[in-house]
């Protein structure tokens, strides 16, 4: 259970597109999510380390959930975002246009079906996509609906 001074950080990667900007989401693996789509995608993202720069626990991140190393770019902070447990989340936002084809996540352990006593590993996100904004918005989990929101009007002139 998060705990109110626990704090995630991690990168909403952003590309041009056709249509506008396109934001890199990534879809958590494992049972609990494999038939979620709506609602049940996430920036990359995970606990810093104690004391760890929250940008290279950012970057870090990103580089285990998707396996991609995203090079050094203009990462501009996004306002952070409190979770009803108290947890704070970190994000920054980079342009790159990555080839999703080299996708590949960690992995961890869980209890499968809960109280089984079976283990199971599962990665920790089955795939990444780009998605335009009103699609990412639709994707995105509740609470990181702010990361995009606040991208997509910084990206068109009118952010904070």
């Amino acid at each position: 259970m998060p705990t109110r001074d626990q704090k995630s950080a991690g990168l909403l990667v952003w590309r041009r597109g056709p249509a506008g900007p396109e934001f890199l989401l990534s879809h958590p693996g494992g049972p609990f999510w494999a038939k979620r789509d709506a609602g049940a995608w996430t920036i990359p993202k995970g606990l810093i380390d104690d004391g760890e720069d929250p940008l290279a626990a950012a970057r870090r991140e990103f580089r285990e959930e998707i396996g991609i190393e995203v090079a050094a770019a203009d990462f501009v902070r996004l306002a952070d975002r409190r979770l009803k447990s108290g947890k704070t989340v970190l994000a920054w936002m980079a342009e790159a246009d990555l080839d999703l084809s080299a996708f590949r996540s960690n992995t961890f352990e869980l209890e499968w079906p809960p109280r089984s006593g079976r283990r199971i590993t599962a990665p920790e996100c089955d795939r990444a996509a780009y998605f335009a904004p009103a699609q990412a918005l639709a994707k995105i989990l509740d609470y990181q609906r702010g990361f995009i929101e606040e991208a997509a009007a910084r990206l068109s002139g009118g952010g904070a």
